[in-house]
């Protein structure tokens, strides 16, 4: 009974001390998704240049779309137009992480992680990008030479165009439409219209997309915390092997950035090593089943094996270097290797509780509206049935 009691305590400390940074990165995420338009992201990411891949890293690391999110853009993104090195690019760095696993990352694991977190994501997808390039240019340049063209190309056109007058095609029009209503919606002077728009993505899509597997991280960590001992993990030491168990472990995951944090915690808390560590944070959010499988359907055999050999190769290295930077500079203050509540003044502390009120009880709301979802369509097709 003790133990089960130690386990609630560290879940619910985990809970407390993530879920301002929590909030304050679906805020954030919510109004990035507002304000950058997808057609955007497409204009900057046609060609197979370093610079068309180092923006698709760029652009994607702070957008806030987890590992599964991530599949339906970077779907439409390719079919769109985009190269196979920039999607792949943008498929490393946009689950890696984002501004809501950068917050988290400060509040549960300290600073040097969510400094490194965002700096491994974007270099990582640009190393990845740049091998599809290298060793996958002759299926690149099919691909985008056969399929592609005459739809990107009518696209750009259009959404280039100056010309007043209006266009009669319908792809054209749908190409168009995204600007045309960004524009009259910027002219309205609808804040408030924004704002709830806003909050109610924060609240809702995003906070759907990850909060099932964020409360298994946490759930993880408070039982890694709990019952693991500290020798289980540490006996693979902080080597190759210790960080090859990792990119196992995390490689078929289905999990985002966000949710792999507090795993990470319990992970630090066992006594394994940073390095270790980053290399679960790097590879589990990156991949998964869903992700391996669009991309050998959409850009071949070939893409996904140097896909997936990047994300390693490119998370073991980082790994390494992360652990000499810390040995070599005495950076052990900056992360947090223990799993417990912070000690916060009593302003904080309250601070601390009452958003952990907050997002309890949108996750409590969001649960009501999914069942209530559930009920209506059961009770539709029920009545379509009879």
């Amino acid at each position: 009974m003790s133990e089960i009691l130690l386990l609630g305590q560290n879940f619910l400390s985990l809970f407390v001390e993530s879920a301002p940074w929590l909030l304050l990165g679906l805020l954030v995420a919510g109004i990035m998704h507002e304000l950058v338009p997808v057609s955007f992201l497409e204009k900057h990411m046609g060609n197979e240049s370093l610079s068309s891949i180092s923006k698709a890293a760029v652009i994607g690391a702070p957008l806030p779309l987890c590992s599964c999110g991530v599949i339906p853009a970077a779907l439409g993104l390719r079919r769109s137009g985009a190269s196979k090195p920039s999607t792949i690019s943008f498929l490393v760095s946009t689950p890696e992480t984002g501004v809501d696993s950068v917050s988290v990352s400060y509040a549960l694991l300290g600073p040097l992680y969510a400094i490194v977190r965002p700096i491994t994501a974007v270099v990582s997808a640009v190393y990845a990008g740049i091998m599809v390039r290298v060793f996958d240019s002759v299926s690149t340049d099919k691909n985008s030479g056969q399929s592609m063209p005459q739809h990107h190309e009518g696209e750009h056109s259009c959404c280039a165009s100056e010309a007043p007058a209006p266009r009669k095609s319908d792809s054209e029009a749908h190409c168009c439409s995204s600007e045309t209503s960004s524009h009259h919606d910027a002219a309205k002077p609808l804040f408030t219209a924004k704002t709830k728009a806003v909050l109610s993505f924060a609240s809702g899509k995003l906070l759907e997309d990850i909060v099932v597997w964020l409360l298994i991280g946490l759930a993880l960590a408070a039982a890694i915390k709990t019952w693991v001992p500290t020798d289980f993990l540490t006996q693979w030491g902080d080597g190759f092997l210790a960080m090859m168990i990792m990119a196992v472990i995390g490689i078929p995951m289905y999990i985002c950035a966000t949710a792999s944090t507090p795993i990470a915690v319990g992970f630090l808390a066992a006594g394994l090593s940073p390095g270790a560590v980053l290399v679960f944070l790097m590879a589990g959010p990156a991949t998964n089943v869903s992700t391996m499988g669009m991309i050998r359907q959409e850009m071949g055999n070939r893409t996904l094996l140097l896909y997936l050999f990047s994300v390693m190769s490119a998370s073991i290295g980082f790994g390494y270097a992360l652990n000499y930077i810390v040995q070599a500079f005495s950076l052990e203050h900056m992360i947090n290797m223990e799993s417990h509540l912070h000690e916060h003044g009593a302003n904080v502390q309250v601070i601390y509780a009452l958003c952990a009120i907050v997002l309890f009880v949108l996750i409590v709301r969001l649960a009501i509206l999914k069942w209530r979802m559930a009920r209506q369509h059961q009770h539709d097709h029920s009545t379509c049935c009879s």
